[in-house]
């Protein structure tokens, strides 16, 4: 077994001056951030960030001490999978607010030859029904009510996803990748600028649990300052245990009985997953969503996620616009390339909120994601594209749809974390894992926050137009917005050619658009992946179009009201990541980004 006693001690060290230098004032870090970002996840500052290239492995992720526990597994030998398992176990203890053991998470995996596709999404207990966020009056309950507390927890899925994968393609022994998160809880880690800023913002809701409380906050009730050295033995125990016991030890033993007795104890709010539940919980392998478009191949998930089919879709009408004729300029977006970019979002997001959902539930039109991503459907709704702002876009009707279904009501939170790392072994991945909500569900055990990803259903079970297809039922898996992409040539023959680019990002529903972001600034105005995560965030989810507040010129902004564009310009906290082919003085590398708007850094040799 590999030991790595003395990383986390100088880890640790080494994050204190990061925190110390990071430049975020406390007063900027918790502003009331505006209307359409109200809540979860707020935005933390802006630091300018440089790409890292390097030759033979890579990895990225939102906290350095994450993408540290990742890159020492690569420099080890570990695989791709190594180093993701690594790092989430450490996102688990640093970053709790986005991502941990007691999430979801989907994966996308090139193996030199092919691409997977992974699907460790909760599921809802086999006792919810579709009244499952409906007061007693038939109506739904209000975003808070149905997020504090066990109502909204599913089973849990990021543990066996992991091991599935890694089961297939691991190198390194599975308690190994544990050691750099026992480490750092056993012998604490220095609270970040950013996570100190959430607990703040959260100050009325996580300390309502008595066991978060104890951890996050102080006895005065303040939370703990920047630089505070926090430890948790409790998540020390469990990960240990998973360590010895494998994903088994999460499902079926004390760690499971912990979280049922949670969610069905909570005091105002109780919930329905059993022991049963968790026990049974099982992850997908299912078919990746993979797109031409233009010279590339573009892979992302298949439902629940709503990311792959969003994305292709955008692609696929963008590739009958001329958006590749307006690059931005010294960082400066085009209004017209706003323009077409919100308005393929429309398009795709009527599509999205309509038709999409677990389809081992609900089928998707036609013949499913082959009539969704259709050539000649995407090349007419590209069509419904002109010179002004449709403002709102219909969901179209892909060949051979016999089915009618209303329209979603779901509101994806962004309290997420992305990933990317590619080994020397020549396999590449992008995860984007989640607890959905800021602190998930408030909910602590055993050392992680729990996840409330059941408020990813529709509260609605119903509207005029048919039942919604991501409507709550028994074991069903919410949809999501993750959007874990990877992308490579194209074979003369059509078939997937060797990895060229692995994103993803946090976001909530925004995901689709910030990972979107950097596939049209890389493969079609030719920017490197750290220039296109840095680019300003903009775009539309159907509504109005949403700009980066303060990144976008007075100029441009009038160019589209003129075009008839609703602007509303608020912080889009962005968490993205990407590892990217380059070719430099002859040499082909890898080159990494990570996301100006979050701590996150990149890593590789």
């Amino acid at each position: 077994m590999t030991r790595l006693y003395s990383w986390a001690q100088s880890m640790s060290l080494a994050a204190l001056t990061l925190c110390a230098a990071t430049p975020v004032l406390a007063q900027e870090a918790v502003k009331e951030p505006a209307a359409l970002q109200r809540a979860p996840e707020i935005a933390t500052g802006y630091t300018e960030k440089q790409g890292v290239a390097a030759q033979h492995y890579m990895v990225a992720a939102a906290n350095p001490l994450a993408t540290e526990a990742g890159y020492r597994m690569l420099k080890a030998g570990g695989s791709a999978i190594d180093a993701a398992i690594a790092t989430q176990m450490v996102l688990t203890l640093v970053e709790p607010q986005s991502s941990g053991i007691g999430g979801g998470a989907f994966l996308m995996l090139y193996d030199g030859k092919k691409v997977h596709s992974y699907d460790g999404r909760e599921t809802a207990p086999q006792a919810a029904t579709e009244r499952l966020f409906l007061d007693k009056d038939g109506k739904p309950m209000s975003r808070a009510e149905g997020i504090v507390g066990g109502r909204s927890t599913g089973a849990p899925g990021v543990v066996r996803m992991l091991a599935l994968v890694h089961a297939k393609h691991g190198k390194l022994p599975w308690a190994t990748l544990f050691e750099p998160a026992i480490e750092l809880a056993d012998r604490g880690f220095a609270v970040s600028p950013r996570l100190n800023a959430l607990l703040r913002y959260d100050q009325k809701r996580l300390p309502r649990d008595p066991v978060a409380a104890a951890y996050f906050y102080g006895k005065d009730g303040e939370p703990h300052p920047v630089g505070y050295l926090l430890k948790n033995p409790e998540l020390a125990k469990t990960l240990r245990e998973i360590a010895r016991g494998g994903a088994d030890a999460f499902y079926t033993g004390r760690i499971a009985r912990d979280i049922a007795a949670k969610v069905a104890n909570h005091p105002t709010n109780p919930g329905l997953l059993t022991v049963r539940d968790i026990a049974d919980y099982r992850p997908k392998k299912r078919d990746p969503v993979c797109a031409d478009y233009r010279k590339w191949k573009v892979c992302g998930a298949p439902p629940p996620s709503s990311g792959g089919i969003a994305i292709a879709q955008m692609l696929g009408i963008l590739e009958n616009t001329a958006i590749a004729a307006h690059p931005p300029v010294a960082g400066n977006l085009d209004a017209e390339a706003i323009h077409l970019f919100s308005e393929a979002g429309r398009l795709a997001y009527a599509d999205r909120n309509r038709y999409v959902a677990d389809t081992d539930f609900v089928p998707l039109p036609g013949k499913g994601i082959a009539s969704m991503l259709d050539k000649g459907y995407l090349a007419q709704r590209a069509a419904l594209i002109g010179a002004q702002s449709m403002g709102s876009a219909q969901a179209g009707t892909p060949q051979g749809m016999q089915v009618a279904w209303g329209t979603d009501t779901a509101l994806d939170r962004p309290s997420t974390s992305h990933l990317v790392a590619v080994d020397k072994y020549g396999n590449g991945l992008s995860m984007t894992t989640s607890v959905e909500d800021a602190f998930g569900s408030r909910q602590m055990v055993a050392g992680f926050m729990l996840n409330n990803q059941l408020t990813d259903f529709s509260f609605d079970a119903a509207d005029d137009n048919g039942p919604i297809a991501n409507r709550v039922q028994p074991g069903k898996r919410p949809r999501s917005a993750m959007s874990p992409t990877l992308v490579l040539e194209r074979k003369a023959n059509g078939e997937p050619g060797k990895l060229v680019l692995a994103t993803g990002s946090p976001g909530g529903s925004s995901i689709i658009n910030y990972v979107m972001k950097v596939l049209v600034g890389t493969l079609d105005w030719n920017l490197d992946v750290q220039q296109a995560i840095s680019l300003p965030n903009f775009g539309s989810r159907n509504g109005p179009t949403e700009l980066e507040a303060g990144r976008v010129g007075a100029d441009v902004i009038a160019r589209l009201k003129a075009k008839g564009h609703d602007v509303r310009e608020f912080e889009q906290n962005s968490g993205l990541q990407g590892i990217g082919r380059v070719r430099r003085d002859g040499r082909e590398l890898w080159f990494g980004g990570a996301d100006p708007r979050r701590e996150g850094i990149v890593r590789g040799d």
